[in-house]
């Protein structure tokens, strides 16, 4: 069956639909991952938009049950190249094809998505809208423009807990049915949920840390009142200007002098907690290449990223915070720390699931910070 892709500026591919028959409308990016499909349709920082892989072959390893980042695929549509006829892999329980449809995800394939990636290049992330449904070219066109797009959008309350809970799964030991717990949690970590990855949540229980998520409008004196030796800041979608209450949140945690650690929203949060701007990137950075420079080392990551806004370095304080890391590739802020409290946060994904995990002792660093 057909399927069309129109954006903002007019453009129109048509190609072959796969997974739900719908209509939608998001905002479309491209990510330059080679591998990790399944997490990326997972993972929740992705609300709201519309995924093109530059890989171009896509499906050949399906879906399975433990290499997903939340309880869902987040994304509004799923665009590749070419969908992989065959799934070969031992671990796969379904197709991508039958996953997406599942839950309601509507995907194009046949597109010439190089082109497609150029264009957003050229053009920067724009808003568009995608039907399996026959919906004509000109329709689509329209919709797209009308939608009110991202900026200044609420999206964290779209894909956060309802209630706090435990997280027990580490990521260590492997068996047949899953992740098991690691028997030793020492230290207590509360993270706030802004659309977390559970790869996070596991790289916290594998270095003995008893982990409690809460959801992202709880008040700090009552995450304080749970008497957590440490506080993690997830990542999440969308712009973090739309988050002034969340933003308070943050600056009384830092009030507290309580260890903090950010992680990519978590990050943008805790720069304008401290007063600083985020601005939105061109393009953003989707994918698991991206090098970054640790200043505190001399040494370069290859980092896995997935943000579309950065701290603007201008605009902080160079006697109140350090800039420790940098992007390579365009020389933006990857990574915070405080002179005066225990808080730093980074920019990229350090769990970085299926990889690469240069960053990955970045944990060890955060739990070092806890004592005990």
């Amino acid at each position: 069956m057909q399927g069309v892709l129109a954006l903002e500026d007019g453009t129109v591919l048509i190609g072959r639909a796969f997974g739900a028959r719908a209509t939608v409308v998001g905002e479309v990016v491209f990510n330059t991952a080679m591998t990790g499909y399944q997490e990326i349709l997972t993972d929740p920082s992705y609300r709201g938009q519309m995924v093109v892989m530059t890989c171009p072959h896509i499906g050949n390893v399906g879906v399975n049950d433990e290499d997903v980042e939340s309880d869902r695929p987040q994304v509004a549509a799923f665009i590749v190249r070419a969908l992989s006829p065959v799934v070969s892999n031992w671990r796969a329980k379904e197709s991508l094809e039958e996953y997406l449809a599942r839950h309601g995800v509507p995907g194009l394939c046949e597109v010439d998505t190089r082109a497609l990636t150029r264009r957003i290049r050229e053009k920067g992330a724009m808003k568009a809208a995608l039907s399996t449904e026959g919906v004509d070219p000109e329709t689509l066109v329209e919709m797209a423009r009308a939608w009110e797009g991202l900026e200044g959008r609420d999206t964290v309350r779209e894909v956060t807990c309802a209630a706090p809970y435990e997280w027990i799964q580490g990521s260590g030991r492997w068996q047949p049915h899953g992740f098991q717990p690691d028997p030793e949690r020492r230290r207590h970590v509360v993270v706030y949920d802004f659309g977390v990855k559970r790869s996070i949540l596991r790289r916290l229980v594998d270095r003995g840390c008893r982990v409690t998520v809460v959801p992202a409008y709880t008040p700090a004196a009552e995450a304080l009142r749970l008497r957590p030796d440490g506080i993690v800041l997830s990542n999440g979608p969308g712009d973090p200007a739309g988050l002034p209450e969340i933003v308070g949140i943050v600056r009384q945690l830092l009030e507290a002098e309580i260890p903090l650690f950010g992680i990519c929203l978590g990050h943008q949060l805790i720069a304008r907690a401290i007063g600083a701007r985020t601005y939105k990137l061109p393009f953003g950075h989707h994918g698991s290449n991206h090098p970054v420079l640790d200043r505190t080392t001399g040494r370069v990551q290859i980092t896995a990223q997935n943000h579309n806004y950065a701290v603007d370095p201008d605009t902080l304080n160079p006697d109140q915070v350090v800039i420790t890391h940098l992007n390579l590739n365009d020389g933006t802020v990857e990574g915070l720390a405080l002179r005066d409290r225990p808080v730093f946060s980074v920019q990229y994904h350090p769990e970085a699931n299926p990889g690469p995990h240069d960053a990955d002792p970045i944990f060890d660093q955060w739990v070092e910070k806890l004592g005990r």
